[in-house]
Parts: C-alpha cells; structure tokens; sequence
C-alpha cells in the first residue's frame, strides 16, 4: 500500500500571528476555511468541533503544515513541548541562510532556545520557539554553499 505525508496539524493560539510567522519564512497560504458540523466532530472526535483552519505550504512544495485555531471547544493551553518529552516534537526546515532565518524569527520575538550549532561539516541547526510554544528546528546545508 503506498502512503505519503500529506500534512503536519498543529492547534495554535493565535492563527494571524502563526501565519505571519511561517509566510515570512517562505511558506505559502494555500487555502483558509472555517470547519464544524458533524463531519468535523466525527472525523477529529470532539463533539461540537469549530475551528478556524489554514493550509501553509513549502516553496517547494514537499511540506504542508495545517494550522487550527479552535472556537469550540476552547483550546486547553499546555506547557511548551521539551525537546526530550514523549509526542509531537518539532517540525523542522531547511534554509538557505540560518542568520536570515533567525533575523524573521527575532521580528516575531522567537530566538534559539540555547544557539546555533553546527553539526561536523554538514549543518548549521538550531531550535527557535516559535508561536503557540511550537518547537521549529531550523537547519542550513553546508554542503550546497
């Protein structure tokens, strides 16, 4: 049976303010729309499902990330993911320029949790928390420079 990714969802506080901070990464906005009714409820398996959704993609088109913003139930509000804990970790992407990066992340007041490391010859990489306490690895190839 062949099987693809086909998205990353990630339930965020604030939808306008992730948006803005992945799109000013590279991604895209493919589509925005708002879900509920009973397809929604049985398909997520919570009753009353309402949330306000919009589908980013990577400029090369290989990564979708599907942000949700619940209006019911009310989003529960969890401690920032550890990157040892146990579950959804991180989504990660690769960049041509690291520096850059971290310079859009700054504007959205998101910096490396501890710096930039470089990985022998190959990569430059750090972890930046990102909106809504998401984890985003960032990760420059020095192979390609």
């Amino acid at each position: 049976m062949p099987i693809k990714l086909e998205n990353v969802g990630i339930a965020v506080r604030d939808l306008e303010a992730t948006i803005a901070f992945f799109t000013d990464l590279g991604l895209t906005v493919l589509g925005r729309d708002t879900v509920s009714g009973e397809w929604t409820d049985t398909a997520v398996g919570l009753d009353g499902n309402h949330a306000n959704i919009a589908m980013l993609q990577t400029p090369d088109g290989g990564g979708r990330l599907e942000l949700f913003e619940y209006i019911h139930p009310d989003a529960i509000e969890t401690e920032p993911t550890l990157p040892n804990e146990i579950g959804m970790h991180r989504v990660a992407f690769s960049v041509d320029d690291i520096d850059e990066a971290l310079e859009i992340a700054a504007r959205h007041g998101c910096h490396p949790l501890r710096g930039v490391a470089t990985y022998g010859e190959v990569y430059k990489l750090t972890y930046v928390r990102g909106p809504s306490g998401i984890l985003v690895m960032l990760a420059q190839d020095l192979t390609k420079s």
